[in-house]
């Protein structure tokens, strides 16, 4: 019997989705470089995908390959696009790059990323994160040690327990609720799959990232009245809203 140089496995990827309303050149580099310096370790090397689902028909097609190159120079890493159709199917396979389908999600679809509050001013785009894994129903996961830096921890189905801190560069990820007994000095992503119900509670809120559902706020937009102090995360009207214990 010859043994096998490979086997095929599921996994949990964290990637970025931009989700692109409409495109100029100079405006979506200008836009992308600012979203970057917010965090940059958050965005450096990261795999990206393009959604076109909500691209505005009334808008000229983009440059697909200077929208890809521009994605590169800043640092991202596009590895395919996503829409509902076959619209822009040709475009696609001129890049190189795969067509994904629109994902299926637990609840309803979710929104576009809300940012820290700033200027009214019109978005071009919008950058969530996101994560794909078949869902399946289990018990809450229980952690019982310090999560270190470079580490990945994902609950898959079911809700996330951490009876320890969570260090900065570590990530913890769940289909459901995360609980953290502990500090949260790095990221914590609650209904991945779509849950807009799914809230986050920690000890002590020091995140650098915090995500329900594909919408985030960054340490910088955490106001200064919760940092460090016991809190929990929640979508109120399709906004992420950190208030304390």
């Amino acid at each position: 019997m010859v043994d096998a140089d490979f086997r095929l496995k599921g996994s949990v990827v964290t990637v970025i989705v931009i989700e692109l309303y409409r495109y100029t050149a100079d405006t979506f580099v200008e836009q992308l470089e600012q979203q970057i310096q917010r965090s940059p370790q958050l965005f450096d090397q990261a795999p990206v995908v393009i959604s076109l689902e909500k691209f505005s028909v009334d808008e000229s097609l983009p440059e697909f390959n200077l929208l890809l190159e521009q994605c590169r120079a800043c640092g991202l890493l596009p590895v395919a696009f996503r829409d509902q159709g076959s619209r822009f199917l040709k475009n696609v396979q001129d890049t190189g790059l795969s067509l994904l389908p629109r994902p299926a999600s637990r609840g309803k679809t979710p929104p576009a990323v809300k940012t820290a509050p700033g200027p009214d001013t019109k978005q071009d785009m919008a950058i969530k994160t996101e994560a794909k894994k078949k869902p399946s129903i289990r018990p809450s996961k229980l952690v019982t040690r310090p999560v270190r830096s470079g580490q990945q921890i994902y609950a898959d189905g079911a809700d996330l327990i951490v009876l320890a801190a969570v260090n900065e560069g570590a990530e913890v990820l769940a289909d459901g609720n995360i609980h953290i007994y502990g500090p949260l000095r790095g990221r914590a992503l609650a209904g991945i799959r779509g849950d807009d119900k799914a809230r986050i509670f920690c000890q002590k809120m020091d995140a650098e990232l915090i995500s329900i559902a594909g919408n985030f706020l960054l340490s910088d937009a955490l106001d200064e009245k919760v940092r460090r102090q016991p809190a929990h995360a929640f979508l109120q009207d399709d906004t992420l809203c950190v208030a304390a214990l």
